[in-house]
């Protein structure tokens, strides 16, 4: 399956659940349209948003800061905004997670 991303001025937004409280950080594929992270952050005080924006900034080798939540900053299921990326490459960073 393939995670849909939709292209806008500044960059492109995408889908993304989390999963808070799990065992390690990591990007666990793509289920029901959407990019499934699993945290070890609680969600409390934007722990959890703190520790996604890291750590996709890590896996797409941005700085977390050309990162943001778009619309979700309370809720499981976000929608994420990555500044000055192109789809292609942020397909490349991103595919060898979603095996």
């Amino acid at each position: 399956m393939s995670l849909p991303v939709k292209k806008n001025d500044h960059g492109l937004t995408f889908s993304v659940t989390i999963q808070p409280r799990a065992s390690r950080n990591e990007i666990a594929g793509v289920h029901d349209g959407a990019l499934k992270i699993k945290l070890t952050s609680p969600p409390v005080e934007g722990a959890a948003n703190k520790a996604c924006l890291k750590l996709l900034g890590k896996t797409l080798g941005v700085a977390p800061s050309k990162l943001s939540i778009v619309s979700g900053t309370t809720s499981r299921n976000k929608v994420i905004q990555v500044d000055g990326m192109d789809e292609a490459r942020f397909r490349e960073k991103l595919e060898p997670h979603l095996t």
